[in-house]
């Protein structure tokens, strides 16, 4: 990033910190992707908030970043079974912020395993959660009852940019991967598990770049849109594996588990737009499968008569490649802002929520000051 380009960023976000203080500045814990551009985001929520600790998504480290988030704010190591354990979660939540107010700030439904635990047991309040990710919104939103607000910024219109563009990237990264190979897209049917916002993307770059693509989505209702685009739609989904070259995992959940891994065709490419341990059952393929590398980032699975090459470990692929949508990320960031305000207020009933209209408005309105230039 240029000089120029950071100060900017760094203007954006201090006014939008601003914009968003709360009367009442609480503590926060904050998981995000530690990329190049984050270090601004990372101290507007120091701004705004008493921040006690970042968590780095693990498969989504920037060295750089890190160390220039690390000059003024501890980071700590996060995975799922830290927060599965709801005596493990709560002893971290005290040692870093005890008897204090606390904002969560989540990307993936980190914190909702043990959240009652760490609104029953806490020596201070959970103010509530801020949350990022479709994956993590359905975490949330699943659970019968909430012990506390939640705002989800993951259905917002102004991630609606980056839900494309992360789409985008993937089909990037996936096709650079390929062609270190010597592979290409083109002669290559590709199968997209799940049609969501990000598995649409995909499917329309696939199909501008000459693809042939198939959908598989449990949701009728995708499905019916899936069609209406002009997509085929798997009615066997084994069957799609099998005639897949490139399969492309957007779910959240699960795609595909262990039995699965045999049933795709030979030399085909598997690819996923978020994490291995949401969105493939590794551990779970049969363990006649030898692990070879085949290039930078490509592993190749072979057992006798049956090989498949999967990309970048099964973590997003996009990752590779900076994982970037340009300024538009920006919005997503300045909404969660947004949502700590909202949280702090304390009117809020507990359950799911979203920004006020208004709120998006202003940060759009602010966003484009600063980027549409």
């Amino acid at each position: 990033m240029e000089q120029f380009e950071r100060a900017t960023l760094d203007a954006y976000f201090h006014r939008i910190a601003t914009t968003f203080q709360p009367a009442d500045r609480p503590a926060s814990f904050l998981v995000t992707h530690l990329l190049p551009e984050r270090p601004s985001f990372v101290q507007a929520v120091g701004t705004q908030t008493h921040l006690r600790a970042v968590l780095p998504k693990p498969k989504s480290i920037t060295a750089c970043a890190r160390r220039e988030v690390e000059q003024a704010t501890q980071c700590d190591a996060l995975s799922r079974e830290m927060f599965a354990d709801p005596e493990a979660a709560l002893d971290y939540i005290e040692s870093r912020a005890a008897g204090e107010s606390v904002v969560l700030l989540d990307v993936g439904g980190y914190f909702a395993p043990t959240l009652d635990a760490l609104c029953d047991g806490f020596s201070g309040h959970i103010v509530g959660v801020v949350e990022d990710t479709e994956n993590g919104h359905k975490r949330y939103a699943e659970r019968e009852k909430l012990p506390c607000p939640v705002v989800s910024v993951a259905r917002s219109p102004l991630k609606e940019p980056e839900d494309f563009l992360v789409g985008q990237s993937v089909v990037f990264s996936a096709e650079a991967l390929m062609r270190s190979r010597g592979d290409i897209l083109h002669g290559r049917p590709a199968l997209v598990i799940g049609f969501g916002k990000l598995g649409s993307s995909i499917s329309r770059l696939l199909h501008a770049k000459g693809v042939q693509v198939t959908i598989y989505d449990i949701d009728p209702v995708r499905r019916t849109q899936a069609l209406s685009q002009g997509f085929t739609v798997a009615r066997d989904r084994d069957a799609a594996l099998n005639g897949a070259g490139l399969v492309l995992c957007a779910t959240g959940t699960v795609s595909l588990q262990g039995e699965d891994f045999p049933r795709l065709r030979n030399g085909a490419y598997v690819a996923t737009v978020t994490s291995s341990e949401d969105e493939l059952d590794l551990d779970a393929l049969p363990a006649v499968y030898r692990r070879t590398p085949a290039g930078d980032h490509v592993t190749r699975y072979q057992t006798t008569g049956h090989y498949f090459y999967l990309l970048n470990g099964g973590n997003a692929v996009n990752f590779l490649h900076g994982a970037s949508v340009g300024p538009f990320i920006y919005l997503v960031q300045a909404e969660i802002l947004a949502g700590v305000r909202k949280l702090t207020r304390g009117d809020l009933a507990h359950g799911m929520h979203g920004v006020d209209a208004a709120d998006r408005a202003l940060i759009a309105g602010t966003w484009l000051n600063y980027f549409n230039r």
